[in-house]
């Protein structure tokens, strides 16, 4: 029954660790900025990589930078976000801003 008990909790574990989204970390030029209500889509080409990631910023003083062009293409971003849906958790110029 032990064992049961074990096993049972050792796959739910093993379940919910592995609905968790992974968090990565780039840094690149912006391609592309495309922003709507209240969100941006943009595009950046990873450094290391060489691939383009779009990435949704939700953070409304980074939409206002990206709108107002504080930060535009061809600007170099260091981004973290969630691969589970793309969402930005961190979007800054390398220079600052």
């Amino acid at each position: 029954m032990k064992r049961l008990i074990f096993a049972i909790t050792a796959s739910l574990i093993t379940l919910a660790t592995a609905s968790f989204a992974e968090e990565v970390k780039i840094v690149g030029p912006v391609i592309k900025v495309q922003a709507e209500a209240g969100k941006a889509s943009v595009v950046i080409k990873d450094n290391t990589s060489g691939k383009d990631i779009t990435v949704t910023v939700t953070d409304q003083l980074t939409v206002d930078k990206l709108t107002d062009k504080r930060i535009t293409t061809g600007d170099e971003v260091r981004v973290k976000y969630d691969t589970k849906d793309n969402i930005s958790k961190l979007f800054r110029k390398t220079a600052g801003c």
